[in-house]
């Protein structure tokens, strides 16, 4: 099971960090995704972090790139997301996924991703 915290409502220009706990799985065997959908919108991807077998790679949607950061903490089987000048259109519910044996190729696509945590709301104002 996968679940997300740390949402919540902030300024534009503020920073957050999304938090992703996994309980029956190791997170460094999975490539660990973020996802969010905003109301009226598809999910979409965010970041990802490869597994550690797949070199732990991280990859970030192009227009999210320098203001979020994805990151793993092997020892408390967790995952991250620092979001960082928050914008109005980051306003969404952020879920964390994961999934096993993806390609390279396939990590933003969220049908490869078979582990789906409740997501987190977050907010931003301008």
């Amino acid at each position: 099971q996968l679940q997300a915290s740390g949402g919540g409502l902030v300024q534009a220009g503020s920073s957050l960090r999304l938090s992703c706990a996994a309980s029956g799985g190791t997170f460094s065997r999975y490539t660990t995704g973020w996802f969010r959908q905003a109301p009226g919108k598809e999910r979409e991807f965010v970041a990802t972090i490869r597994a550690s077998g797949s070199g732990g790679s991280t990859h970030y949607a192009d227009s999210l790139k320098g203001r979020f950061t994805i990151s793993r903490d092997n020892a408390k089987n967790a995952v991250y997301l620092q979001m960082n000048s928050l914008k109005p259109e980051d306003t969404a519910v952020y879920y964390c996924a994961a999934g096993a044996g993806l390609i390279l190729s396939s990590v933003r696509s969220r049908d490869q991703y078979g582990y789906w945590g409740r997501g987190t709301q977050v907010t931003v104002s301008s």
